[in-house]
């Protein structure tokens, strides 16, 4: 698993919603001398996109964000996006929004897949910069985000080897590799099955710098080795080691949800409304795919306390003390240090 993935799988599937939502917003679009209060126009929105790209791309945020680490789980993300998405006046219902996290993760994926080469995946995530850059040209501030964005992303990952991009490419491909959600545009294309997976082309130019596949080469017979030496037998318990359960991965979630915990949500204050956004064609549809989901794919949204419960922390610690953890004081660290990191800058935004 590369500790380097994270920043590429926010950023991308951050642009999938940011077009996605562009996309319907633009066809809610009703001119502003017409619309009703609780109607969409092109002012609302600029300002929902606003909102979300400002809170998306919030300099201590992305600081964290860039940090090395691991992946957090699909349910921890999904907190994050939904957070993202209720950052403005927009609301989205339960079925909405599982409708929203389905075309970004099937968009992404797909695209991941077609990656020629490892390192192209960079390629994919500038192109979806460029694209959010696009939707904000009237925001001087929040373009200054994106582009300081631009420069830790060729800061940290311009000097990457072809080994650390394939290390990054499998590890978005493991994220991935259980999500099988049919796309109606998809599979009108033909770009994939009836059964979720996708139909990637055999044929074409290969990546620059390398050659067709099909060559057979043959290698010397070398004697195999039948014993192991000591270097290697401890190289194989260290192994064995790093497989093991992490007593601490349950609580990898908590972690994530008391970072982003007090993230504030915009609401409206005085007479102005909210304004609920359908991803659905009508209400019926909505309500119809909300009873029809089935539940292995649903994500419950995760209520989160923003003030700091005292007792519960204590609770907390105390069960945490419970666990025999040997000669791993290092992972107790790192793990306690995820309380400082990624969601809690959004929970300060």
């Amino acid at each position: 698993m590369s500790v380097r993935t994270l920043p590429l799988l926010f950023l991308n599937l951050g642009g999938e919603m940011l077009y996605v939502l562009d996309q319907r917003l633009r066809a809610q679009n009703i001119p502003g001398d017409k619309a009703r209060k609780d109607e969409w126009t092109e002012v609302d929105r600029k300002r929902v996109l606003n909102d979300i790209i400002s809170t998306m791309f919030n300099r201590k945020f992305m600081e964290e964000l860039f940090k090395p680490q691991e992946l957090y789980s699909k349910k921890a993300l999904r907190t994050v996006y939904d957070r993202l998405a209720h950052a403005s006046i927009m609301r989205l219902n339960q079925a909405s929004m599982d409708k929203l996290y389905d075309l970004m993760t099937m968009a992404f994926k797909y695209q991941v897949l077609l990656c020629p080469r490892p390192k192209d995946v960079l390629l994919v995530t500038f192109n979806h910069l460029d694209s959010i850059k696009g939707l904000i040209q009237d925001s001087p501030t929040i373009l200054h985000q994106v582009d300081e964005t631009f420069r830790q992303l060729i800061e940290i990952y311009g000097s990457l080897s072809a080994g650390e991009f394939q290390l990054i490419r499998q590890t978005l491909l493991i994220f991935f590799q259980d999500l099988h959600i049919r796309v109606s545009t998809f599979l009108k294309d033909k770009v994939q099955n009836s059964n979720g997976r996708f139909v990637l082309p055999v044929s074409g130019p290969v990546p620059w710098g390398t050659e067709v596949p099909g060559v057979i080469r043959y290698s010397v017979n070398r004697p195999v080795e039948t014993h192991l030496s000591a270097e290697s037998k401890n190289l194989a318990s260290r192994t064995q080691e790093n497989i093991a359960p992490n007593p601490l991965a349950k609580e990898e979630l908590n972690f994530l949800a008391r970072l982003m915990g007090g993230m504030e949500i915009k609401k409206t204050s005085g007479p102005e409304p909210g304004f609920r956004l359908n991803l659905f064609t009508t209400d019926e549809e909505e309500e119809y795919a909300a009873l029809s989901r089935p539940e292995e794919l649903s994500y419950e949204v995760i209520n989160i306390q923003a003030t700091q419960d005292q007792q519960r922390n204590e609770e907390l610690a105390r069960i945490m003390g419970e666990f025999e953890i040997t000669e791993q004081p290092e992972i107790t660290e790192q793990s306690a240090s995820k309380g400082d990191d990624l969601l809690a800058m959004m929970d300060r935004l």
